[in-house]
């Protein structure tokens, strides 16, 4: 069962969605990943929105280091569920607003949100060039600052971000690959 590593909630589990179909970020690459974005000062008081939340490890991981407020997104009725239960569990109901919707309409529907710490963690079948496309969906709910991190398997081709973005590198842990980048 995955866990919250470190802040306000650390060492707290998270449930796991009922069946299958979810792969959580091991402890090692979110741990990783949240000591890079601590050192660029991206989690206190961010808007975060993660649309494809899964178990929520990565948001409820941002809200437990100092993320003001988190949308998950989740297309899965019962995991959806499942995030709202957790949400309850861990006292985050009221900087936790959980989404049964596919990624893109909810991308769509944020304009002006203000995001600053945007997660895309997708399934496997989701391919590079429908990634790309949220990235344009996903624009105008972005802060100018505003920092994506797409998670993905090695074995996937790189996103090629949108043009007016910047590049902020790619990292690579194992069969994990996290790829950083914005708007410019």
């Amino acid at each position: 069962m995955p866990r919250i590593v470190s802040g306000t909630l650390g060492g707290r589990t998270i449930p796991g969605p009922p069946g299958k179909g979810t792969r959580p970020t091991s402890d090692k690459v979110r741990e990783a990943l949240f000591n890079r974005l601590e050192g660029w000062d991206a989690l206190d008081g961010a808007r975060v929105v993660d649309l494809y939340a899964g178990t929520g490890g990565l948001a409820f991981e941002a809200l437990s280091r100092g993320a003001a407020h988190a949308v998950l997104v989740e297309m899965h009725g019962p995991t959806a569920q499942q995030l709202r239960r957790t949400a309850r569990d861990l006292d985050l109901v009221d900087r936790a607003d959980v989404r049964a919707a596919k990624a893109a309409s909810v991308a769509a529907q944020l304009e002006g949100h203000g995001a600053t710490l945007v997660f895309l963690d997708p399934p496997y079948d989701v391919t590079t060039e429908a990634l790309e496309r949220l990235l344009l969906t996903l624009r105008p709910a972005l802060a100018d600052d505003a920092l994506v991190v797409i998670e993905r398997s090695s074995r996937t081709p790189a996103v090629t971000w949108p043009e007016g973005w910047v590049d902020d590198g790619t990292k690579g842990y194992g069969e994990t690959v996290l790829q950083f980048g914005g708007p410019a």
